[in-house]
């Protein structure tokens, strides 16, 4: 059987990715459906501080709406796996937008507490997992391309930028219009984009559900059964059977434990000095740096294993958030802030790029909302704490959240990082068919 002869591939890079045909048909819907989620915790912690007086119970109202979302994230991507993204986002988009006017209407009328929780569970269980739909089409285009990990660190790029438009955008409205024109406009802004994005039919994965689960054995296919193995897929299996993706769970919490300390303790602190207004924009420097490197590590080419780049960058993002609770000035939180940013793209991209490896191309929706979830969750028990520190301590004791959190994830990944590894068996090697192209193996 003849060989397969491939020149060296050019270095992949960000230009190449976005030529990729039909990729802009998901890409912008994509961003205008996954912004309003970067806007929905702070809103809900502007507006139910100002309504009850308390950062504690707005960050336990808002936890609900965390909790709820990581709760119900994977059976999202579990069903947009098994029948297909559309189904799942259309009414997702109508639930979430009924479900954050409500929430709305109940703090502004001084609704009991209970009455705010319960609104608040359906807002963060239909919250739209547009960015895992996301690269789970960038997944269908790029089967076997180099270019999966610069799409991966894009997709990570993308993320971050939302979250630094979102809290700027929120944070102006809640203090500049009204408190409660963050979760109103992150309503409109779902509604729309959901939509939007629910349209793109053509570039979805093609649901589970369609194919007859068959097992495919690549030691013994011929070339006339490699042709048929081409429309085959493998038995899908619960990504939550998979060690490693378990593992990565663990460390995307220490990852939320940052995001939800943050967005807590920096409006505490703003207000704190009588300039709630730079709360926008200490964030927006925090996920600037998050956004930075991002976009730096989808252009590097990586020689070092993906589970020793994750360790690296979690010890980074332990030793950087560990100074986040003494900074006394904006400027030196600002510095600090931006250093954290810059610490959680590698781990957030690594993670996302160790999912393309561990978990079979049926199951990696589902797998990506776990992360989501877990990043989430991590967020509203972050919201949570951070809340009661800020009530009940000093100053700015929110910061040492995202210190415990990430220590805590970084201990994991010490212990753990042993199922991070690939199976062998999952490795595709190419055998010279000559209709297949190779995959490279890192």
């Amino acid at each position: 059987m003849a060989s397969t002869v491939t020149s060296k591939p050019s270095r992949p890079g960000y230009g190449q990715l976005l030529r990729t045909p039909g990729a802009w048909a998901f890409l912008l819907p994509g961003f205008a459906a996954r912004l309003p989620f970067a806007m929905l915790i702070i809103s809900i912690v502007l507006l139910v501080e100002h309504t009850t007086g308390s950062y504690g119970i707005a960050g336990a109202v808002s936890a609900a709406t965390g909790v709820s979302m990581a709760v119900f994230a994977p059976l999202n991507g579990k069903y947009a796996d098994r029948f297909g993204q559309r189904a799942v986002l259309l009414p997702g988009v109508l639930l979430h937008t009924a479900s954050g006017l409500t929430l709305t209407v109940l703090a502004l009328t001084d609704a009991p507490l209970w009455a705010l929780f319960v609104a608040a569970v359906p807002t963060g269980a239909s919250v739209p997992q547009a960015g895992p739909m996301v690269r789970a089409r960038w997944g269908v285009k790029l089967q076997g391309s180099p270019l999966m990990t610069t799409a991966t660190a894009f997709e990570s790029v993308t993320d971050e930028l939302t979250f630094v438009l979102g809290p700027l955008f929120a944070t102006a409205l809640c203090t500049s219009v009204d408190p409660a024109a963050g979760l109103l406009t992150e309503a409109g802004l779902t509604l729309v984009g959901g939509l939007l994005f629910a349209a793109q039919k053509a570039t979805q994965p093609v649901p589970s559900r369609r194919h007859a689960p068959t097992r495919v054995d690549l030691s013994s296919q011929s070339s006339h059964s490699g042709a048929n193995a081409a429309h085959a897929r493998v038995e899908p299996v619960s990504p939550l059977r998979v060690p490693g993706v378990r593992v990565l769970i663990v460390a995307f919490l220490g990852i939320g434990s940052v995001f939800g300390g943050m967005q807590v303790s920096l409006a505490a602190f703003t207000e704190s000095i009588g300039q709630p207004g730079l709360n926008g924009v200490l964030y927006g420097v925090f996920a600037a740096g998050n956004m930075l490197a991002g976009v730096a590590c989808g252009a590097i080419v990586w020689k070092a294993a993906p589970q020793k780049r994750l360790l690296v960058g979690y010890i980074a993002l332990t030793i950087t958030a560990s100074g986040l609770w003494a900074a006394q000035s904006p400027a030196l939180l600002a510095g600090i802030g931006l250093l954290v940013g810059m610490s959680i793209a590698p781990g957030l991209i690594t993670g996302y790029t160790l999912v393309e490896r561990l978990v079979p191309p049926t199951g990696r929706t589902e797998a990506f909302t776990l992360l989501t979830g877990a990043v989430a969750l991590g967020q509203a028990a972050a919201v949570t704490v951070a809340g009661q520190l800020e009530d009940r301590a000093w100053d700015g004791a929110g910061f040492l959240v995202p210190l415990g959190g990430t220590a805590l994830a970084l201990l994991t990944l010490v212990t753990l990082r042993s199922r991070l590894a690939p199976p062998a068996a999952s490795r595709t090697v190419a055998r010279g068919v000559g209709h297949r192209p190779p995959v490279s193996v890192d």
